[in-house]
């Protein structure tokens, strides 16, 4: 009785032995247990996750190493939108040879360009399984018009080309430029982009649209973050969705003689208010300027180019 007691403990203690080392060894190869153990990831100067519960993506947040082996068993393409017109076709060699050296490096992409200057698009080389498909679209005389008829133009380069040809879609604007990773860390199902300019002020600073006569009105007193139109993106399916709910409200300002006050970025916001991000980047992904820094930006990955408004746009 004594010998078969003894067996037991020795077997259950075995058994929590085993169970404890399994964790502990699995709590340092993870993400949230090495959150919970090491420390080695995480912060605490700024959010990671929102009321929603939604992570917001800084540098300490995530482990490349793990999560890049993971996203490579998937096959996944990265569809990138990118509008260059006018003088804005001089941003194109910049963009696209630091997205080489930064952008989803060793994924499939495809850049879809779309400009009203094919002849401007400059040779850069593209990686193996990189593409980049040139779409010429009519010259506009507003730059307003330019960014509100993005996003007519997603909504149909979606529904009639990437069905079967991407699994997730970024929108960025061209005149930017790459300085570190930007990884499969931002991919969800409907991604967002808190607008540099509004990170770190409060809600009433936020210019959302007010009128109510728009439909991207948003009452005073409400929402969360302040995201920028210059990149967002997602699955198909959702960024097909904000599109065209987008669109849709931007036609009915446009037939009631109302422009919102930021134009597809009110809208934008007016979406992702009710719609909730599944995943929230920080300004890391889109910084306004190089040379300017901030105490929470511990990496600028991704930022606006110097440039002069008045010289590049064609209405100013």
């Amino acid at each position: 009785m004594r010998l078969r007691q003894s067996v037991h403990f020795f077997l259950l203690g075995m058994f929590v032995g085993l169970s404890l080392s399994g964790l502990i060894y699995w709590g340092f190869k993870s993400i949230w247990f090495g959150n919970l153990l090491t420390g080695h990831l995480g912060r605490t100067d700024v959010a990671s996750v929102t009321p929603w519960l939604a992570p917001i993506v800084w540098e300490g947040t995530f482990d490349a190493t793990l999560i890049d082996p993971l996203c490579k068993q998937q096959n996944i393409t990265i569809a990138t939108t990118l509008f260059a017109l006018g003088k804005y076709t001089r941003f194109l060699k910049d963009f696209l040879e630091s997205a080489e050296e930064h952008y989803f490096v060793g994924f499939r992409v495809h850049y879809y360009l779309f400009t009203d200057q094919p002849e401007e698009v400059p040779n850069v080389k593209l990686g193996q399984d990189r593409y980049l498909t040139v779409k010429k679209v009519p010259s506009l005389n507003r730059w307003q018009d330019i960014s509100m008829g993005r996003m007519e133009i997603l909504e149909k380069l979606i529904e009639n080309e990437l069905a079967n040809r991407a699994d997730y879609i970024f929108c960025l604007d061209v005149d930017t430029k790459f300085y570190g990773r930007w990884g499969v860390e931002t991919l969800g199902r409907l991604v967002g982009v808190i607008h540099p300019w509004f990170f770190n002020v409060p809600r009433f600073i936020f210019t959302y649209e007010h009128r109510r006569e728009s439909q991207a009105y948003i009452p005073a007193g409400e929402g969360d973050y302040y995201y920028t139109a210059a990149a967002f993106g997602g699955s198909l399916k959702d960024v097909h969705k904000l599109t065209k709910t987008c669109r849709e409200q931007m036609n009915i300002d446009a037939a009631n003689s109302i422009e919102a006050i930021w134009h597809e970025e009110s809208h934008l916001n007016k979406y992702f208010f009710y719609n909730k991000p599944s995943k929230l980047l920080s300004p890391e992904y889109l910084w306004r300027d190089i040379s300017m820094s901030a105490g929470q930006v511990k990496i600028i990955r991704f930022s606006h180019v110097a440039k002069n408004n008045a010289e590049v746009r064609p209405n100013l």
